[in-house]
């Protein structure tokens, strides 16, 4: 252990093992630790006697629920846009290799008490229970308008400039109601909260292209992907990535404690009594909690079920998004569900999540919109936990630090948060133009 290494990455959550894969990608010598005896951190996967363990303190779930071993449990779960910026980093660095993807049955949305499939292209906007007859025409010129955007041609702007004119002006000039607005900022761009509408409409635009060219890749009933598994695959994977790099990976290593020289600048991390030396280290805010401030916290339900989520069409993989005008709250609130269909669990068996970033002290109270949509739970666990973000200044101690993980259950913020971290670290900007369909063999 005593050696030099150019970074030290501390935690095995995804951000670091994205992180630690591209840089040893990269050609930098690498040593990666984790004080857990497994991978992923937060976001690892749990079977049914480790989630009794964590949320019970008992190891004895009960016999009807099926085999501990068939059970996935991710505790950050989310999906992955199938042509977004986790999509084209698997694929930039060849990680597609180790996992196997299937695309998630439904997308959809709750709308005045009821859950209705997102419309995403024109010809479904005029089918969709959520819009009147003559809101359906205005809301399909408006989805063929951003279909046929182009930034890199004029023609297709009509006059407006999206990095000038805001979202409200630009929804404003198609006429749509604060009803259509509300799912299509929530559930196709799928913004967190309303303050899109007073940015930049460019932003919208391409966030409403990525939903409707990942709908469309797998002509499936949503445009997200999910491994096989559940997500604990994924740290994994990019663990051996770095490993076939030569990149070390030591778990079960107590009290990494982050070494600093006179100047405050990182100089190495102390485990058991040796140190290994470093010019940067890059870890999640548990590893150095007096560089990071608590922004927030994400309230969370568990659910093990025997059905899909009811109104859903059956759908064995699903996401609702809850915008924050229906339930009268700052932010939107998620359901998750996933089962069998993607090896999560035993067969008949199905995992939801309903999550949101906490408003009150009470996530049982706050999530009840939420679970109230689930129908009968054979359990059902609760839990909160502290979002922080690094508040440390880089360029002087050579700290790179993630931010915790949102309520979202998709995966775009927390990509451009490694993105952000990726650059900060080298210099450089990942380049991410790579052939999409590189994926699609292994997502069958």
């Amino acid at each position: 252990m005593d050696e030099e290494y150019d970074v030290i990455v501390l935690g095995t959550g995804l951000k670091e093992c994205i992180l630690s894969g591209l840089l040893s990608v990269d050609g930098l010598k690498v040593l990666h630790m984790d004080r857990n005896d497994y991978y992923g951190g937060e976001s690892t996967s749990l079977n049914l006697i480790q989630l009794w363990k964590k949320f019970r303190n008992d190891d004895k779930p009960p016999a009807h629920l099926g085999s501990s071993r068939d059970y996935n449990v991710d505790m950050i779960p989310k999906f992955m846009m199938a042509n977004g910026t986790l999509v084209r980093v698997l694929i930039h660095t060849d990680v597609t290799k180790y996992l196997y993807f299937k695309a998630v049955d439904g997308s959809f949305v709750y709308n005045k008490g009821k859950v209705h499939k997102v419309p995403a292209t024109d010809m479904e906007a005029l089918k969709s229970p959520l819009m009147g007859i003559f809101e359906k025409r205005r809301a399909r010129k408006f989805f063929i308008y951003v279909q046929d955007y182009d930034e890199s041609d004029p023609k297709t702007h009509e006059g407006l400039d999206l990095t000038r004119v805001t979202t409200k002006e630009l929804i404003a000039k198609y006429g749509l109601d604060d009803n259509t607005i509300d799912f299509i900022g929530h559930a196709l761009a799928l913004h967190r909260d309303d303050r899109y509408l007073n940015e930049p409409a460019l932003d919208t635009v391409k966030r409403m292209k990525l939903y409707a060219e990942s709908l469309a890749r797998f002509q499936g009933g949503s445009p997200y992907i999910y491994p096989l598994y559940g997500l604990g695959e994924l740290p994994q994977a990019f663990a051996r990535l770095s490993a076939v790099y030569g990149g070390t990976y030591m778990l079960s290593k107590p009290e990494c404690k982050v070494e600093f020289d006179e100047e405050g600048k990182v100089c190495g991390v102390t485990s058991e009594g040796e140190t290994a030396r470093c010019k940067k280290v890059v870890c999640d805010p548990s590893y150095l909690p007096n560089k990071v401030r608590k922004i927030g916290k994400v309230a969370r339900a568990i659910c093990i079920m025997s059905h899909p989520i009811p109104n859903t069409n059956d759908s064995h993989s699903v996401q609702v998004i809850l915008p924050q005008k229906q339930l009268g709250r700052k932010s939107d609130m998620y359901l998750f569900c996933c089962s069998y269909s993607h090896n999560v669990a035993p067969k008949g068996k199905f995992i939801a999540f309903v999550s949101a970033e906490a408003e009150t002290d009470n996530p049982e109270l706050e999530l009840k919109p939420g679970v109230d949509l689930l129908g009968p739970v054979d359990e059902i666990f609760y839990d909160n936990y502290d979002r922080y973000e690094p508040v440390n200044e880089p360029t002087l101690d050579n700290c790179f630090l993630s931010t915790s993980y949102d309520a979202t259950t998709h995966f775009e913020s927390t990509v451009i948060d490694v993105l952000n971290m990726y650059t900060l670290i080298t210099g450089k900007v990942l380049d991410l133009s790579v052939d999409l369909s590189a994926a699609s063999a292994a997502e069958e």
